[in-house]
């Protein structure tokens, strides 16, 4: 008789899904966001809770400039538009990523050209030199999964080349390396407030930079009017913009805010608690057969927005990805995952035809096509990941899904027959 739940047996995983929500809410959570209904649900101005949370946000990171934003998108468009990214400018962006990362650009008619990624699943930098063109202007930098990416290397090749170097936090929030926190390396980072998100605030976003010029040039770009017409400086050049700004506003949603403030102030004990748990999931999965985990090298804080493991089928006798992690569900275990949107940029529609939605970009497909980024495809093929939880009662859900991955592993064969 057999012992999968796939073929029969009985599941690993005993508890009923999902297993797990994000971001937690409680009575704290819940009076704070009511509060916010009657006090107000329209800020035009840095005032209120708008002016709390970027308080907080430029105190938490250690940064001169926090701007919130209605999305992780928004403040990736505002960021690139601030470090004036132009029209036919080359950006350097990871291969795998989010598409987000990069396809504000070409609303900027600039060309992100893809660079390949190292095994942690970050940009490699020991290619992205050999990308630089006499039109490359910047270099974004994603924290996959809220793993810190070798930001030494990366500062380094664009303090060399005189490139502006900004970073995608939106995964690592609390992440950092050697007491520094991930979005305070380049001159501006762009960070989300989605859903899931280790800081949350339903929708949302923010720019970090300690550059008052480009905090200027994002108020102007995100934020017409009143906040511009209060914080740019009367003798600046783009003050006389202010009524206008860009023409685009993309305010954070007061409601969002109340929420986004509430989890700020819980962050680092969220963080400190998937860490626990990060620590008995990698030390156990990794010895599972089929599995394998990138090591996080020493004095790099990893923030968990998702742990991520490579699935090595020649150790299972060449089990399918796609079986084995067929059997996990069935097991139970249904938030293992595996990437979906975040994936290689190279495939999708727009990157590889962006005429046709921005007629007259300066289309130049350097390394788009399959077989261009072959650990990027890998990786992304292979990979399997799972939500990290917080708290210590978790941590029994935690090993029922140790002992799924086990259970699939030990008993592969029968997958095979």
């Amino acid at each position: 008789m057999t012992t999968l739940a796939l073929l029969g047996g009985r599941p690993a995983v005993s508890a009923a899904a999902p297993h797990f929500t994000w971001p937690p809410i409680d009575g704290t959570t819940r009076t704070r966001v009511a509060a916010q209904l009657d006090t107000a649900v329209s800020i035009p101005g840095r005032s209120g809770v708008i002016a709390e949370l970027e308080d907080g946000l430029k105190e938490y990171f250690g940064v001169r400039h926090a701007i919130t934003t209605n999305s992780g998108t928004a403040a990736l468009h505002a960021a690139y538009a601030a470090v004036r990214i132009e029209a036919g400018d080359e950006v350097i962006v990871p291969a795998w990523t989010f598409h987000a990362t990069a396809s504000p650009l070409f609303h900027l008619r600039a060309v992100p050209v893809l660079c390949e990624i190292g095994p942690d699943g970050n940009i490699d930098p020991a290619r992205v030199e050999e990308l630089i063109t006499p039109r490359t202007r910047a270099v974004m930098v994603t924290h996959l999964w809220g793993r810190p990416a070798d930001m030494a290397r990366l500062v380094a090749i664009a303090d060399a080349h005189g490139l502006v170097l900004l970073e995608d936090g939106s995964h690592a929030h609390g992440a950092g390396i050697e007491g520094k926190k991930a979005g305070t390396f380049g001159l501006a980072s762009a960070f989300s407030l989605n859903g899931p998100k280790p800081l949350s605030g339903g929708e949302g976003g923010f720019v970090l930079t300690n550059d008052d010029d480009l905090y200027y040039r994002v108020l102007t770009f995100a934020h017409y009017n009143k906040r511009c017409r209060s914080e740019i400086p009367n003798g600046h050049p783009l003050a006389r913009f202010a009524v206008t700004g860009s023409g685009l506003k993309l305010r954070i949603h007061p409601l969002a805010a109340a929420l986004a403030c509430d989890q700020l102030s819980r962050l680092d004990s969220y963080l400190a608690g998937r860490a626990e748990i990060a620590r008995h999931l990698t030390e156990n999965l990794s010895r599972i057969p089929g599995l394998e985990i990138t090591p996080l090298p020493e004095g790099v804080v990893h923030s968990w927005y998702g742990l991520t493991l490579t699935y090595r089928p020649d150790d299972l006798g060449g089990l399918p990805i796609e079986r084995f992690h067929q059997a996990l569900l069935a097991e139970g275990a249904t938030e293992f995952d595996r990437p979906g949107s975040t994936g290689p940029l190279y495939a999708l529609p727009l990157y590889q035809h962006p005429d046709q939605l921005f007629p007259g970009h300066p289309q130049r497909h350097r390394q788009r096509l399959p077989g261009s980024f072959p650990v990027a495809e890998y990786t992304y093929r292979h990979t399997i990941k799972l939500p990290v939880w917080h708290r210590e009662q978790d941590l029994a859900l935690a090993r029922q899904y140790v002992r799924a991955a086990g259970k699939v592993s030990d008993h592969y064969k029968e997958l095979l027959a």
